[in-house]
């Protein structure tokens, strides 16, 4: 809790600071190193943003790759009752301990990659014909709705909700003034900021699913008052928010 309200209060007075503090300090310095040159996502362009379209639990299991905080169970065919491998977290630096085969990364791996991995590890010391790797738990994932929603802030979403419109949707849902056709998203790879252009208009009216893309944690969603941007004073304030929010989440 103590900590929640410190990421709230440092993101209010960001909100508060951000316009004035951009006239008077180099971008370098404000913005922590950060490219601060955005590339605009194409509407057909999903390399970096995807549509959030996935349609069953045996492909939300095969696409899904474990992330920090999500909890597995490794079953090994043979050993029964194995103790260390139930009830397994995965720690912040995307490692999990385990007997035998020591420190794994497995963050950022499907089921199917992180059981090769484990097998790997294990074979050198154990025969074992097969095993299974199950999230028992997943950990919780934050982004960031800002601008025209009633309730702008970090919101925390389950894995299987990291799309726009829920998004938005725990946020308050849009203001009066809110542009729902022209929501941004926007994700940080490396330093460089990403943005494509959400209308969840049409995917409300419509049931253009394209438009509803999927998540990831850490990421901004931007609800304009206007059909017009202006980058400089709608979306650059917020990378140092997002600065801000990964220092003191991480």
């Amino acid at each position: 809790m103590y900590k929640k309200v410190i990421v709230t209060t440092a993101m209010l007075s960001m909100l508060a600071a951000t316009s004035f503090a951009a006239d008077k300090t180099d971008d370098d310095t404000l913005y922590m190193g950060l490219n601060t040159v955005p590339i605009e996502v194409g509407a057909d362009d999903t390399a970096v943003f995807k549509p959030a379209a996935i349609t069953s639990i045996s492909d939300y299991n095969h696409q899904y790759r474990l992330y920090k905080y999500d909890v597995i169970s490794v079953r090994i065919i043979g050993f029964r009752d194995a103790q260390g491998l139930d009830n397994i977290m995965i720690g912040t630096d995307g490692y999990v301990n385990l007997p035998y085969a020591g420190s794994v990364k497995l963050a950022g791996l499907t089921l199917e990659e992180a059981k090769a991995v484990l097998m790997q590890k294990f074979s050198k010391y154990l025969k074992i014909p097969d095993m299974s790797v199950m999230v028992t738990s997943y950990g919780p994932r934050k982004v960031q709705v800002l601008g025209e929603v009633n309730n702008p802030g970090t919101v925390e979403l389950a894995s299987d909700d990291m799309n726009v419109t829920n998004a938005i949707s725990k946020a308050g849902w849009v203001t009066t003034y809110g542009r729902i056709k022209k929501a941004q998203v926007i994700r940080i790879i490396d330093g460089t900021m990403y943005i494509k252009e959400a209308n969840i208009k049409n995917y409300i009216e419509k049931h253009d699913i394209t438009q509803n893309l999927a998540l990831e944690d850490g990421d901004i969603v931007f609800i304009p008052k206007s059909n017009k941007i202006d980058y400089k004073q709608d979306i650059l304030p917020l990378l140092n928010i997002y600065t801000t929010y990964k220092a003191i989440t991480d």
